[in-house]
């Protein structure tokens, strides 16, 4: 950029004004050279990309509805057994590879004992997922 002085003896005020032929002309230069290397850059190797599934296939685990009704039997999926019985079923249900979810069901008018019987069964037996089902009110 320049600036114009004008230096007249006769007139006191100095005039100053800037130049801004030079500032349009390098826009106008760079604004070419920008749509000129614009196509340039965009250009690619076409190349057909393999297609993938990236959706995991995830086994969802069993589920077993465990019930205990109000005099204290056990139900395993609607199978009446007894406790021992419950030991053999939760220890094969423990070496499976996915655990399954248990759901206990238990009737509000049975003792805590039962529950308490079933709980320590399953612990001892290595079930992990136990998971208690109510209702709502």
């Amino acid at each position: 950029m320049s600036f114009n002085i004008q230096d007249d003896r006769s007139d006191d005020s100095i005039m100053s004004e800037i130049n801004m032929t030079p500032m349009v002309d390098v826009m106008l230069v760079l604004l070419i050279i920008f749509i000129i290397t614009l196509p340039v850059i965009q250009q690619a190797v076409k190349i057909e990309l393999p297609k993938a599934n990236s959706v995991r296939n995830e086994v969802k685990p069993e589920s077993v509805q465990l019930t205990i009704d109000g005099k204290g039997q056990i139900f395993w999926n609607s199978t009446a057994i007894d406790l021992k019985t419950f030991d053999g079923y939760a220890q094969k249900a423990a070496q499976k590879e996915p655990q399954p979810e248990i759901n206990l069901r238990a009737d509000k008018s049975v003792k805590y004992e039962y529950v308490a019987q079933v709980l320590a069964a399953s612990r001892r037996a290595g079930l992990t997922k136990l998971g208690f089902v109510t209702e709502p009110d």
